[in-house]
Formats: structure tokens, C-alpha cells, sequence
């Protein structure tokens, strides 16, 4: 019996897969393909955050950090630094603290 995934996977998984006496067929990406397989990753890992809940999620958001963290590397830049950089927006521009749902603008200036 055969189930495809075509998706990208942790280091280990195929150890894992051996150990259990299956056999993973697998393939080492391209730089392209890499990149393309860390967003579908995310988008998976974002799909999964939003149908879970309570420790569930949190161990779905550890996931989707982990995406990140290697998308972040693909731009010369670590965790640490889109941190760092999500800290600064925070101070300029707030976080989301107080729950703040922008319904519209009414802006008194003229349209030309």
C-alpha cells in the first residue's frame, strides 16, 4: 500500500518512517523548490493553527514557527532577527493588546 504526501517534511521523519518498517521514497529540493515547499508548508501549518485549540494549537504554532524560522534563512536572517524586528513594529506601532477592530475611516480631507 502507498500514500503520497509530496510535502516537505522534518529532518528525521524518514528515520522514523524506517522504524516502522515502512520505506520513505524522498528527494533532496532544489533552492526553488525548497522555498516553494516552506510556503505550502506554512500555509499548511496556518490551516492547521486555526482548526485547533488550547495545547493543540500552541504545539500547531510551534510548527508554524519552525517554518518560519527556515523562510527567514532563506533571507539572510534568523529568528531572532524577524523577533527583534516584530518587537520594534510593536513599540512604533502597538501589538494587539487591546483587541482594536478597525470597522472604517472617515476622513475629512477632499478627494481630487
Amino acid at each position: 500500500m502507498e500514500k503520497l504526501y509530496n510535502k516537505l517534511v522534518r529532518d528525521k521523519i524518514p528515520d522514523i518512517i524506517l522504524s516502522n518498517n515502512e520505506k520513505p521514497i524522498t528527494r533532496i529540493l532544489n533552492d526553488e523548490e525548497y522555498k516553494e515547499a516552506l510556503e505550502r508548508k506554512l500555509n499548511e501549518e496556518y490551516n492547521e493553527v486555526l482548526k485547533s485549540s488550547g495545547k493543540e494549537r500552541v504545539e500547531e504554532l510551534a510548527d508554524m514557527l519552525e517554518v518560519i524560522k527556515y523562510l527567514a534563512k532563506l533571507e539572510n536572517a534568523t529568528l531572532d532577527d524577524v523577533i527583534n524586528i516584530s518587537n520594534n513594529k510593536s513599540l512604533k506601532r502597538g501589538a494587539f493588546d487591546n483587541k482594536i477592530f478597525l470597522e472604517k475611516v472617515i476622513s475629512n480631507k477632499e478627494e481630487v
